[in-house]
């Protein structure tokens, strides 16, 4: 019998969060903090936002994204600790801690973003 191992599935949450956040977190923080607050774009109304959100698939979107920064952050920041600080002898505390906080992470993101009536 092999014996399962999660190292891949960790590997690939961590380059698919990678991905994701590179991909929409420069475009949110440009929009919400910088051009609507400075007046270079007009910003869109509550109501229109407000649909935007509540539909499903922004919610899934926003959720993953979410989620899947967090399984990124829980991998690089478990690797800088053991790599980087030399703490190996205590890999079997931080890894199941770092990957807990990701999905206690998550289950909160989902419980916020699922919320919203």
């Amino acid at each position: 019998m092999k014996k399962l191992r999660l190292e891949p599935i960790l590997w690939l949450l961590f380059s698919g969060g990678g991905m994701l956040a590179a991909m929409l977190m420069p475009v949110l923080i440009l929009l919400f903090g910088v051009a609507f607050p400075l007046g270079w774009i007009s910003p869109p109304d509550y109501e229109h936002l407000y649909n935007v959100v509540a539909h499903p698939l922004t919610r899934l979107v926003l959720l993953a994204l979410c989620a899947m920064s967090l399984f990124h952050w829980a991998h690089r920041f478990r690797y800088t600790l053991i790599d980087g600080l030399k703490i190996k002898q205590l890999d079997s505390v931080i890894t199941p801690l770092c990957y807990a906080v990701a999905v206690a992470g998550s289950l909160l993101s989902a419980y916020v973003i699922w919320r919203v009536p």
